[in-house]
């Protein structure tokens, strides 16, 4: 075995989004470029020499390969140790929760997350930090300089290590682990939520069904709601990881989990359903003919968080995506604690994680979580209804209902446009941003414009800026537009509409969706044209 250095030259658009670098498996494919983004990844970090650091993915094609090259990768630049999940498998949260445990530098996850796999998919690679979060701008900005200026890497070229074994080994000087990729997490969701209390919910006969779309949350659904928990074999489906998720698309909303929904819609449905995501980071809950927005999930964990042990104490503050819909806003008032409004992207509430200020996170799309890691957990969201359902023996529509007459219901929705062309989205993206001074007090279907902005964010803790978050068109009883092109796709652009209408009074609060948004719904196209701008005269997505 020997280290080597290969000659490259810097490749174009190694540019981290919003949570890691997201391509093609083709382009991750092609010679030196997984190579040049991770030695760019080990130059940014410095002094290696005694640290230790978290690997693994999501399962999806390409991982087990790009697993054995960061292996090698790492020994030659000097780390030394690293734990990998065995098979090469770890979910986002758990790759956070075993960074924390174990005092970790920080970790690599393989994952494009909710984006579809296979040989023609997408693929992707992150690096989050000590904390156990996502890397913050600071640093994912240092790394893209660096893959502008990278000359040369450094690689083992020992052969391939076993990885589906459990164990001790070495590659070079650097000790490898392989660890079971469920242990770790499961014994924090014990110390976290009421076992017992869930065990009695399933032995009473309460039926669940969640559905893993072949992902990385299938084997720790498996082992915690089959395993540990008692629920009945088959409560958890498509609980195999396949490189492909069963050509399925593993994004956990009523769009792609159409499965799911149509068994919740049905007389004989069981009485929960929940999905995760590719990395398990994102989570879905519905109930019998009941769908839960991710925006509403938040506000009632948020209001009801110490029916959980590990939130016995209270809840310090919440912290919300600028998009989700402000419902957790009312019960952080009526909790008299601060509720954070952030940009999009879980690496924004580290920072208030870290410092204590907040004690639950949501993002509308359907990312949940808490202070237990720094990433947002699908597994932990599903545990934690599964806590409040077995405390308040009620289902899940009477539990959204109750929230509702309490604080009142927040009409959400999103409309997202998949696949525009990047030029006509950055076109229409402009055009709002010049109209945006001339809207305040304009009427539009008996709306009247608040104000009208683009959203900045300054971080109460480290005093970090962050500008053009998104735009928002705000009325004057509250109802918001906002407008965001996403950063986590890797083809073309989506821009995502986001719709909300506050409504207080319980007679009106059982009004289909888009039926109580359409007025919304008609400013947001007229004011972006966005059917002029993107060609489309509806969105690819409604969720």
């Amino acid at each position: 075995m020997a280290i080597q250095t290969i000659q490259t030259t810097p490749v174009a658009g190694q540019r981290p989004g919003t949570s890691g670098l997201r391509k093609k498996v083709g382009v991750f494919q092609q010679a030196h470029y997984l190579e040049n983004f991770v030695q760019c990844v080990f130059d940014t970090l410095g002094d290696l020499a005694g640290k230790t650091l978290v690997l693994g993915g999501d399962g999806r094609f390409h991982n087990r390969a790009a697993i054995q090259t960061i292996l090698k990768m790492a020994a030659a630049n000097g780390v030394a140790r690293v734990l990998v999940g065995r098979g090469g498998i770890l979910s986002t949260p758990a790759v956070s929760c075993v960074i924390r445990k174990y005092e970790a530098m920080g970790g690599i996850i393989l994952s494009a997350s909710h984006n579809p796999g296979g040989p023609d998919g997408d693929f992707g690679i992150k690096y989050d930090i000590g904390n156990g979060g996502p890397a913050p701008e600071a640093v994912t900005d240092a790394i893209y300089q660096r893959t502008t200026t990278i000359a040369s890497y450094r690689i083992s070229d020992a052969p391939d290590l076993d990885i589906d074994h459990g164990g001790r080994s070495y590659l070079e000087q650097m000790q490898v682990e392989v660890i079971d990729p469920v242990d770790d997490y499961a014994e924090l969701m014990e110390q976290l939520f009421d076992f017992d209390a869930i065990r009695k919910l399933f032995a009473s006969g309460f039926t669940m069904r969640f559905d893993a779309m072949h992902a990385v949350g299938g084997p720790y659904a498996k082992a915690i709601i089959e395993g540990r928990l008692g629920a009945p074999e088959g409560t958890v489906i498509n609980c195999v990881p396949r490189e492909d998720f069963g050509g399925g698309h593993p994004d956990p909303n009523p769009v792609n989990a159409a499965e799911l929904i149509e068994l919740m819609a049905r007389d004989d449905a069981p009485d929960f359903g929940a999905a995760s995501d590719g990395d398990a980071d994102r989570n879905m809950i519905v109930g019998r003919k009941f769908d839960v927005t991710p925006s509403d999930s938040l506000a009632i964990l948020a209001a009801n968080a110490q029916v959980a042990p590990g939130y016995r104490g209270g809840i310090a503050g919440i912290a919300r995506s600028m998009p989700t819909s402000s419902a957790a806003d009312r019960v952080a008032a009526a909790l008299g604690i601060p509720c954070y409004e952030t940009p999009t992207g879980w690496k924004y509430f580290g920072t208030l994680l870290d410092a204590g200020l907040a004690t639950l996170c949501g993002e509308e799309s359907y990312g949940t979580g808490s202070n237990h890691v720094r990433e947002k957990d699908g597994v932990w969201a599903v545990l934690f209804w599964l806590n409040l359902l077995a405390v308040k023996g009620q289902s899940v529509q009477q539990i959204v209902e109750e929230h509702w007459q309490r604080f009142g219901r927040n009409y959400y929705s999103r409309h997202d446009y998949e696949g525009i062309d990047a030029h006509a989205a950055k076109v229409l993206m402009d055009d709002l941003r010049v109209k945006l001074a001339a809207l305040k007090g304009v009427e539009m279907n008996h709306y009247t414009v608040d104000f009208a902005d683009d959203f900045e964010y300054t971080d109460p803790v480290d005093g970090a800026k962050a500008t053009q978050q998104g735009i928002r068109i705000v009325m004057t009883d509250g109802s918001r537009i906002v407008y965001r092109l996403s950063g986590t796709g890797t083809e073309g652009a989506t821009l995502r509409v986001y719709l909300e209408r506050y409504e207080a009074d319980p007679e009106q609060h059982h009004i289909p969706t888009q039926q109580a948004l359409a007025a919304l719904i008609a400013i947001a196209d007229s004011v972006a044209s966005i059917a002029y701008n993107t060609g489309r005269s509806n969105p690819t997505v409604i969720t």
